[in-house]
């Protein structure tokens, strides 16, 4: 084969590579992108949510199915979480819970707990998680990290079983509005009045 030959065929070669190296990293952020994102609409602004159905499927189907049926219209942010309101826990959070109207629609069969060691996930400031009593028991109720909570991981001090919470998700815009829900009026932790939702949806 000539020289000139073979150098045709390297640079045929060099240009292959780099268009497939141009296509990966163009697909890159697009694959990063490919997250269904909710709106978590209340009285005192939006909150959208991405949610991780890869590295947490079972939870994030749990969680778009209730929000793709509107079971989440006239819920409300009910509990909010402070330095101040847990005086009998050794080991402290900061969150605020959300959940349905259980007056108007009802829960579906509570969940496997996907554990953080498994998914890889972290309750850092902004993290959406399922809440629960014992492990696999979560159903609709969620809660937003305000801060990094590190004892809502699995192994964490939190709740005594150390199975931690079911981290599925980060909000991306709309932390304001977690900071006011969770600076509102409560008696104890039960916020007065309740935030309310007037509805979860996906994001077009």
């Amino acid at each position: 084969m000539s020289l000139s030959r073979i150098l045709l065929r390297r640079a045929a070669a060099a240009a292959l590579t780099a268009a497939v190296l141009a296509a990966l990293a163009m697909a890159a952020p697009a694959a990063a992108q490919a997250l269904p994102r909710v709106i978590i609409q209340t009285d005192l602004g939006d909150i959208e949510v991405e949610v991780d159905s890869i590295r947490a499927p079972i939870t994030s189907a749990n969680f778009l199915r209730y929000v793709d049926l509107g079971f989440y219209r006239v819920g409300s942010f009910h509990r909010t979480v402070t330095a101040d309101n847990q005086p009998k826990d050794k080991v402290k959070i900061a969150v605020v819970q959300a959940g349905l109207d259980s007056l108007r629609v009802k829960d579906f069969p509570p969940i496997p707990l996907e554990r953080t060691k498994v998914t890889g996930l972290s309750h850092k400031d902004g993290t959406i998680s399922m809440a629960r009593d014992g492990p696999d028991t979560a159903t609709s109720d969620f809660f937003i990290c305000v801060g990094d909570q590190k004892e809502l991981d699995f192994g964490g001090k939190r709740n005594p079983d150390g199975q931690g919470f079911g981290a599925f998700g980060q909000v991306v815009l709309g932390m304001d509005v977690v900071q006011k829900i969770h600076r509102s009026p409560a008696d104890g932790q039960r916020l007065e009045p309740p935030i309310r939702i007037t509805n979860i949806v996906r994001k077009r």
